[in-house]
């Protein structure tokens, strides 16, 4: 969705909060949305955002993940909400994708990918 919208603040901070673990067994943590560099900053200044946040202004990720939403609600080429556990050769080895953008990432299945890979 966009910086500042309640369902990409409680990502943000779902997420800010599992980076430490995350971190711990190698992972490391990015966001992607087409917001801009300016917004970004802002967004995470004010989130205590602890992870880099990415642009896909032509929404070319979105794409190639298969998250690009047409149409939800009234709002044209959003993406659906997903996090996305890649392996050392960038194998997607998770997927968390839900049709609802006010459910946040599943923290622990998160992690529990993450030391799978790790180990």
């Amino acid at each position: 969705m966009f910086d500042f919208t309640g369902v990409c603040t409680g990502q943000l901070c779902v997420m800010r909060g599992s980076v430490g673990d995350l971190k711990q067994h190698g992972a490391k943590v990015l966001g992607v949305s087409t917001d801009s560099p300016a917004s970004h900053e802002a967004f995470c200044a004010a989130n205590a955002g602890n992870y880099p946040l990415l642009i896909d202004w032509n929404k070319t990720v979105r794409k190639s993940y298969g998250v690009l939403d047409d149409k939800l609600g009234d709002l044209m080429g959003v993406s659906k909400r997903s996090v996305f556990v890649l392996d050392k050769e960038g194998v997607v080895r998770y997927n968390g994708v839900t049709e609802d953008p006010k459910v946040p990432p599943d923290a622990t299945r998160i992690l529990e990918k993450v030391k799978k890979l790790a180990t």
